[in-house]
């Protein structure tokens, strides 16, 4: 069962046909007069002129929030910034009293100790 194919020169001859029509429907179609075809670039140029404002407007407001997000981001590095020399400073007034602690733990029971050692030699004289 062998189905027709168009060749290669029937493809070639159908598109320069649709060409042709092309052509022809455009030649026939009226010329634009001058008001219409002013009106229509007037629109056009209308129209470009609110989208280059739109896109400024949204490449503003893109830049305005890029920066809105940098400052957020730049407080809350700050923040925890501030939370971790807080954090240190905490750790470090607790290991001062810590040892402020121990030490005086020490010098009372040094002080004890001689006082022990004091009242041992007394008995003894």
């Amino acid at each position: 069962m062998p189905s027709k194919e168009p060749g290669f020169v029937e493809r070639l001859q159908t598109a320069a046909k649709a060409k042709k029509a092309q052509l022809e429907r455009i030649r026939t179609s009226p010329p634009a007069t001058g008001a219409e075809s002013a009106e229509r670039q007037a629109a056009r140029l209308k129209a470009a002129a609110a989208r280059k404002i739109r896109t400024a407007q949204q490449k503003d407001a893109d830049r305005v929030g890029a920066e809105l997000r940098e400052a957020q981001r730049a407080t809350l590095n700050a923040r925890r910034a501030l939370g971790v020399v807080e954090q240190r400073a905490r750790k470090d007034a607790e290991r001062r009293a810590q040892s402020e602690a121990d030490a005086d733990l020490k010098r009372n029971q040094k002080t004890a100790r001689d006082a022990k050692y004091a009242a041992r030699k007394a008995r003894q004289k």
